[in-house]
């Protein structure tokens, strides 16, 4: 987690499943295996954007990001997921990698909220991940059913990354996912500067968890089963 205030700069970066076709744990929402990959395009940008046209807001304030010093993002509730619209500032806390440590990174913390089945952190250069708003006065992610290693479709420029709940943040600020999460929607993952200024969508799937967290296979496999289960119950 981190606090920073940073303008950021902006860079360009299916065929329905039948519900009796999910695998199980898309429907009791647990998974413990990646076979069976699903591609991670299988739904499209375009159809999830669709859902997620207006806001039922569910958070009792709006939230500031490092692009924006005033509280313009709400959280919204959908059927089976909760979501938002916002930038994205590039998180590198977790293991210290080549691309992540003190000195790529002035916000470098070595630890992640949530942790890898070993006891050890998430590493942000390979773990596409999101950093939720710690509890606090203006939402609170647990009582929505937003779980460590849930699972998150992020969406940027057309293309669809998903991603788990891996850390948490400022209590006032949303906006944040991992380095790994920003080069994989094309995005420059520059920790300093790095990033996207505005048009990043959100996805947080209700009571999903990837297990182990660190398995991105895994959560692509989960998440294409809620994203198709999403389209159909919104």
């Amino acid at each position: 987690m981190r606090t920073r205030t940073l303008a950021l700069t902006a860079t360009s970066g299916a065929a329905l499943l039948a519900m009796a076709a999910l695998p199980a744990t898309a429907r009791g929402v647990h998974i413990s295996s990646a076979s069976s990959l699903a591609a991670e395009g299988s739904v499209s940008a375009a159809d999830l954007l669709a859902k997620v046209t207006s806001c039922s807001q569910i958070s009792k304030g709006k939230y500031t990001t490092a692009s924006q010093t005033a509280a313009t993002v709400p959280v919204c509730g959908k059927n089976g997921a909760v979501f938002w619209k916002a930038d994205l500032s590039v998180d590198c806390d977790g293991q210290i990698t080549a691309a992540c440590n003190k000195d790529t990174d002035p916000w470098f913390q070595p630890d992640t909220r949530f942790r890898q089945s070993n006891g050890e952190p998430l590493i942000a250069e390979k773990l596409p991940y999101v950093v939720v708003p710690s509890a606090g006065s203006i939402w609170n992610y647990a009582s929505a059913g937003i779980k460590g290693g849930g699972v998150v479709a992020v969406i940027y420029h057309g293309k669809v990354e998903y991603a788990v709940v891996g850390d948490t943040g400022p209590s006032g600020t949303v906006g944040e996912a991992s380095y790994a999460t920003a080069k994989a929607l094309g995005m420059d993952p520059d920790p300093k500067m790095g990033g996207a200024d505005s048009g990043v969508t959100y996805i947080l799937f209700k009571n999903s968890q990837v297990k182990p967290i660190e398995s991105h296979s895994a959560a692509v496999r989960l998440g294409a089963g809620l994203a198709q289960r999403f389209l159909a119950d919104n």
